[in-house]
């Protein structure tokens, strides 16, 4: 007697999708926005130093809260950027289980993970900007510090003093960051994910879930620091005239400073994209098996 036909999994509605992308994103955000802080102190210093050279003086000048300056910013872009972006990625995904029988192949998750990766970008520019200023604020001289209070303050102030297009500096850098990280991440966690299975037999779980995603992020953060370098920079120019496009602060940085500085502050960014990757996607994969588990019980 032959097998009866593996039904696919109850397809999950876009509420539930979204609103799971944007609370795990948030969730891991509150574990690792110091290495943000950290990551994007160094990025912003032309000459060369070291993260424990940064920490301490963050330690020493401003204190240890200084590390969690910006999270106000931090989730306002998880809630805009990461449940744009991982919601796309996710509710694609339900839409292929529904209508093909096989998984999709590499091609197909990475055009997938470039499309909700620009989406979320562009939804999510103005937090990163944000972002951006509020964790380099404490390196700057006090009188020339911006002082925002608040992601909220912070857009008020840069459509004050910098016109509303202002939230949108660095888009280009930023979507064009978020489709290699999306590709690095998303595509990659997914490939990774089924290749493991497959070829170590290993059972979808926990373990499966953390090694495809350590996997994941370290392509991340190798793939898309150039463009995080570049994205930074612009986005901490105060000026109401047109940015440097991202080619040109490519070229500018490596001038100047080297081609090995388009890695400038690897470690803490791996640091925080790593277990930022980890957390989010576990976190995510647990909330679903949790619900289709309950879908299934009622």
């Amino acid at each position: 007697m032959s097998e009866p036909e593996k039904k696919p999994p109850q397809r999950l509605s876009p509420v539930f999708t979204f609103l799971n992308a944007g609370l795990s994103g948030m969730a891991a955000t509150c574990v690792v926005h110091p290495m943000d802080v950290i990551k994007n102190r160094i990025q912003l210093q032309e000459g060369k130093t070291s993260i424990g050279t940064v920490i301490g003086s963050i330690i020493k000048n401003e204190g240890l809260l200084r590390f969690y300056s910006g999270l106000s910013a931090g989730l306002v872009r998880q809630a805009t950027y990461t449940t744009v972006r991982l919601g796309i990625y996710n509710q694609l995904q339900e839409y292929w289980r529904q209508t093909h029988t096989g998984k999709p192949n590499f091609g197909i998750l990475s055009l997938m993970a470039a499309t909700a990766g620009s989406m979320g970008a562009f939804v999510g520019t103005p937090a990163e900007v944000a972002l951006v200023r509020m964790t380099a604020d404490g390196r700057l001289p006090k009188d020339q510090r911006r002082n925002y209070k608040n992601v909220f303050h912070a857009f008020a102030i840069i459509v004050r003093d910098e016109g509303v297009t202002a939230l949108w500096r660095g888009s280009v850098a930023t979507m064009g960051r978020a489709v290699v990280v999306n590709i690095s991440q998303l595509a990659t966690y997914s490939q990774a994910k089924f290749f493991i299975a497959s070829k170590l037999q290993m059972e979808d779980g926990l373990k499966l879930h953390f090694l495809a995603s350590m996997l994941s992020g370290f392509l991340t953060t190798f793939n898309s620091m150039p463009f995080d370098i570049a994205k930074t920079r612009i986005q901490n120019l105060k000026s109401t005239g047109k940015p440097p496009g991202m080619l040109t602060v490519l070229l500018s940085i490596i001038k100047t400073e080297g081609v090995t500085a388009l890695w400038k502050g690897f470690l803490p960014t791996y640091c925080r994209i790593g277990p930022h990757t980890v957390l989010t996607l576990i976190i995510n994969e647990q909330i679903v098996k949790l619900y289709r588990q309950y879908l299934a019980e009622n």
